[in-house]
């Protein structure tokens, strides 16, 4: 009788080799600048920015600072987290208010009420005012055509503006980190990351993450085919319906502009399900910004736009 041996495989799944990556890079990044910084705003990506950057230098703690850019727009569970998650791991958190660069009048709102586009050069002063050379955020490929085409390091000129035509060559996994003066770094770790991995990480690593992004019965209005839920800073027009809908957030962004969809995923499996039907990505189906042109996130990131 033939006695049958078990093969083991020895080899990173998928979500190891994704995660091996990404720690590898922010590992990069720490290495080569002097100052680096990671953006936290408290979203699902954002969240696993932040856990593999304690994964990468465990058991120490993070060396570099969080930073966010606060439209003063945002979902009240996203910077409930945001706070939370800060104060558990003793990092420092950086905010650059929109807010207040409103209030000393160098930017202002769109007239349809936006932010969006104020981001941008308090990002760079933000940077400027901190010395942060080089910036982590986690922007994937998978998510809109313009950061599909940028490299995971992205090299930015001494005004913070991205050039996609003079992008640096990434054989190999071999990232050059060099910089001269004025010039920064904006890096995505999860840039070959898709909303699917994502959710897959969530739920492997048991990350919570802000209640918005499950299922639940809100009062929502159409506006523009899209259900946006009432809140403080997003309120129905003249002629807009309000009525209940049970409806989550796949992305996070700023409130007047970010849209959810009609769902009934009240827990990670059912998301992961959910998402792994679905073929319109979480920007196009819900943030009203990318909307405006077709390069409306090109024309952004040229500007200086993470």
């Amino acid at each position: 009788m033939t006695e049958v041996t078990e093969v083991r495989r020895y080899g990173l799944s998928h979500l190891d080799y994704l995660e091996s990556e990404a720690i590898f890079i922010i590992r990069e990044i720490a290495a080569e600048n002097e100052s680096p910084g990671l953006l936290f705003s408290g979203g699902k990506d954002s969240v696993v920015m932040l856990h593999l950057a304690t994964k990468a230098f465990a058991p120490g703690p993070i060396p570099f600072p969080v930073v966010h850019i606060d439209t003063g727009q945002n979902f009240a569970e996203v910077l409930e987290l945001r706070d939370r998650r800060v104060a558990e791991l003793g990092v420092r958190l950086i905010v650059g208010s929109v807010q207040e660069a409103i209030d000393a009048g160098w930017v202002r709102e769109e007239r349809n009420g936006s932010r969006n586009r104020a981001q941008t050069p308090v990002l760079l002063k933000t940077a400027e005012d901190h010395g942060l050379s080089a910036l982590m955020g986690g922007a994937r490929r998978d998510e809109e055509k313009a950061r599909a085409k940028e490299r995971v390091f992205s090299f930015r000129d001494d005004f913070g503006q991205w050039d996609p035509k003079n992008q640096r060559p990434e054989l190999w996994s071999l990232y050059n980190g060099r910089i001269h003066a004025g010039e920064s770094i904006r890096c995505f770790p999860l840039s070959n990351w898709t909303e699917l991995d994502i959710w897959h990480y969530i739920a492997r690593e048991n990350l919570e993450i802000p209640s918005i992004y499950y299922a639940k019965e809100r009062e929502v209005f159409l506006r523009d085919g899209m259900y946006f839920a009432v809140n403080e800073h997003c309120q129905p027009r003249e002629g807009e319906e309000v009525f209940r809908e049970k409806v989550r957030y796949r992305t996070v962004g700023d409130a007047t502009l970010t849209a959810a969809v009609p769902s009934v995923a009240e827990a990670v499996e059912d998301v992961i399900a959910e998402i792994a039907a679905t073929r319109i990505t979480e920007r196009g189906a819900t943030r009203g910004d990318d909307k405006v042109s077709e390069a409306a996130m090109e024309d952004r990131k040229r500007e200086g736009y993470f």
